[in-house]
């Protein structure tokens, strides 16, 4: 099946090390494949522990003796800022690549996922000169001040569901700091990221400041995280993996960041605009058919309107346009492989022999074409107790779970080993600030669901991870603090 393609191509792609495109040392290749069609796209070069040593021995050259960590935080800025204007410029072609790549919808990579990635790339180039320390108050005969230096070479590990925002996420603050990076795409979605990896080197980016290695977690990752030439480590991905991280991390003492799983609950009470309730529920679950760390898979939902509340969400879910990712009518893609497609089948199986209600979908879409389609599904009258209900499908499954009271939807919401994010819904302000304040989750959304700014932080609770992701918060990620004492007597 040939793809519509109007600006991107399919020509094979290398490895990005050291300013250079290279093949792997192995010469292995592989394709990732298109979630839509089922069919493999351009072959990639496949990094494996070698390349990642290649890869890491250029920054940290870059690092220590290039220009890059010794530049006027102005002209980092400068650089960061032709890079968003680039991203921006070819944004129909880069929206293509995560489309055929990571199975979206062309309506949301080119209105969503690529303007938001460039946008946050421009919001830590204006940081790139804005980063500073403190003097503090002299002690006797002393003058004391703390300096921020950027914390070196950075080891970025990203997942496939947003190859393109989530790497933006990490070479921003990276690269404003001053520090160098190693960028491991999932080698299920390497497409996007290794265009950013052209458009940074036409960008000026000097070479070895980032590197684009996609091959396999348990290879390229694994070498990654191990390196005693990296500095620090950000992942974003599963809680599983998360911890095997910190494990092999704690070897050579690496910062890590980790912006892992979630199992966000939706709360709805009864004093809601349910319209816009079921809206922001369809929304939270069926954006990027579900596989979003953030995804309101939980709604939780007073239970004097939860009939009320499912056949309205029933209503939005079944008007969800299936089919070819390209086509700007498509609503919902498909998941990003067979083997993802039939895990959520499996917990929908699961849901179903533990008791919950079937209220729509719960099988594969093949009217929707050759690719991983499911329709969209939604649980009702489900338990917390659930496995629907505590572990992440990532996919998309809503679980409708009924509340009696405000003490009852707080002790639901935080009944499970994650704390991501979380939605409530009300008219009631009061009450409104009470469960937002009583959620254990990094973010809260009232009336809305799913919104991001390059400025607000973003990042877990519990089991969801640690350490913070965008805002000036995540400044902190990549830099080190160093106090200097100046004796005056």
């Amino acid at each position: 099946m040939a793809l519509a393609l109007k600006h991107a191509n399919l020509n094979p792609r290398k490895l990005l090390i050291d300013g250079k495109w290279v093949d792997a040392q192995t010469g292995k290749t592989f394709r990732p494949i298109n979630p839509a069609t089922a069919e493999p796209l351009c072959e990639v070069a496949q990094a494996d522990a070698a390349d990642v040593d290649l890869a890491v021995k250029a920054a940290r050259r870059a690092f220590d003796e290039g220009p890059w960590p010794k530049m006027n935080g102005g002209e980092r800025g400068r650089i960061l800022f032709k890079l968003s204007e680039l991203m921006y410029a070819r944004a129909d072609e880069i929206a293509e690549l995560e489309t055929i790549d990571a199975g979206k919808p062309i309506s949301e990579s080119r209105n969503v996922d690529v303007p938001v990635a460039a946008e946050v790339i421009q919001y830590y180039a204006g940081w790139a000169s804005k980063i500073t320390g403190e003097t503090l108050p002299s002690r006797g005969e002393s003058f004391i001040y703390n300096l921020r230096e950027p914390v070196g070479v950075v080891g970025a590990i990203v997942p496939w569901n947003f190859p393109l925002l989530l790497a933006m996420w990490k070479v921003g603050p990276a690269l404003a700091t001053g520090c160098t990076m190693v960028l491991k795409p999932s080698e299920t979605t390497p497409l996007s990221v290794l265009k950013i990896g052209e458009l940074a080197l036409e960008a000026g980016v000097p070479p070895g400041v980032l590197n684009v290695v996609p091959g396999p977690g348990r290879a390229a990752g694994n070498a990654l995280v191990t390196h005693p030439g990296v500095d620090k480590i950000a992942f974003t991905g599963s809680t599983a993996v998360g911890q095997e991280i910190m494990k092999l991390a704690a070897g050579t003492v690496k910062r890590v960041t980790l912006e892992l799983g979630g199992k966000s609950p939706n709360v709805v009470f009864a004093d809601a605009d349910l319209e816009a309730a079921a809206r922001g529920a369809v929304a939270g679950i069926f954006y990027n058919k579900g596989e979003v760390c953030a995804a309101g898979s939980r709604v939780l939902v007073e239970r004097k309107v939860a009939d009320e509340l499912v056949e309205k969400m029933k209503g939005r879910a079944a008007k969800l346009t299936q089919g070819d990712t390209l086509d700007p009518k498509t609503r919902l893609g498909p998941q990003i492989s067979q083997a993802q497609l039939e895990s959520v089948l499996g917990y929908v199986a699961k849901g179903k022999s533990e008791g919950a209600q079937l209220a729509l979908g719960g099988e594969r879409n093949a009217k929707a074409g050759p690719g991983f389609f499911l329709q969209p599904t939604i649980f009702a009258n489900a338990s917390n107790e659930m496995t629907i209900a505590q572990e992440e499908i990532f996919g998309p499954v809503a679980t409708v779970i009924p509340f009696d009271d405000v003490e009852q939807a707080i002790a639901k919401a935080n009944g499970t080993r994650y704390g991501l994010a979380a939605g409530v819904w009300t008219r009631d302000v009061k009450k409104a600030h009470k469960v937002a304040r009583a959620i254990k989750a990094g973010t809260v959304w009232v009336n809305t669901y799913n919104l991001y700014d390059p400025g607000a932080s973003f990042g877990g609770f519990k089991q969801s991870g640690f350490g913070r992701e965008l805002g000036s918060a995540a400044l902190e990620g990549y830099t080190e603090r160093k106090t200097v004492w100046i004796d005056l007597a």
